[in-house]
């Protein structure tokens, strides 16, 4: 497939923009974010799974735009509060909080337990105008700190501990965190079949209508 594919994002974060643009840069994609467009309704992510909202997502922005859309819907998991936050990791700690508050409020929910077992899980779906889609998933295991380390990442990220590094998300460098991280795992399933996935885009996108003109030349 030699044509260059518009592939929008439906994000309007940076960080994860970021990661993905550079896990596709080598591919004839241009890709835009939800910032590159107008004012678009916003999609109410009232799914119960992560699937459910990473669909509805990339099937919303793709209809309303017109170009195939990816979206990922992620979230922590942890034990010992019986999976929460899950699909409501973003807004846990209330609508407009930082990511300082949301770390806040989970140790809080966490101080005095011993299980601190927790995972990051990730579901991205591709989808076109017609509404079909692919679905790929990924997940990283770690344990929640008894404290935030580290400056990089977002998110929960100062406080989820990777054991095999070491260290927290916000302790290692973002190419190091995409190679682990769960939305890593599921962007580097996508990397992995993207020339099949850019196959599938191009013969599920739906074909322009044409119409002949039977005016004069000025009305054509």
């Amino acid at each position: 497939m030699n044509n260059t594919v518009t592939l929008v994002i439906a994000t309007r974060n940076q960080g994860k923009l970021k990661e993905i643009s550079d896990l596709l840069k080598d591919y004839p994609v241009d890709i835009k974010s939800l910032d590159d467009f107008g004012p678009i309704p916003e999609v109410v992510e009232d799914g119960d799974t992560f699937e459910e909202n990473a669909y509805k997502k990339a099937s919303f922005t793709a209809r309303v735009l017109g170009f195939p859309a990816l979206a990922d819907d992620s979230g922590l998991v942890v034990a010992a509060l019986e999976g929460a936050p899950g699909v409501h990791s973003a807004r846990w700690a209330g609508e407009n909080a930082t990511d300082q508050d949301k770390c806040r409020k989970l140790l809080s929910e966490l101080e005095g337990r011993q299980d601190r077992r927790a995972a990051f899980e990730c579901v991205i779906s591709i989808a076109v105008p017609g509404g079909p889609a692919l679905t790929y998933e990924g997940r990283c295991e770690g344990e929640i700190t008894t404290a935030p380390s580290g400056e990089n990442g977002f998110g929960y990220d100062p406080v989820f501990y990777y054991a095999p590094f070491k260290k927290t998300f916000a302790e290692i460098s973002r190419e190091q965190k995409s190679q682990v991280s769960h939305r890593g795992k599921a962007l580097m399933e996508v990397q992995a079949e993207f020339d099949q996935v850019l196959t599938w885009i191009e013969r599920h996108m739906p074909v322009p209508e044409r119409f002949a003109c039977h005016g004069s030349d000025n009305d054509c």
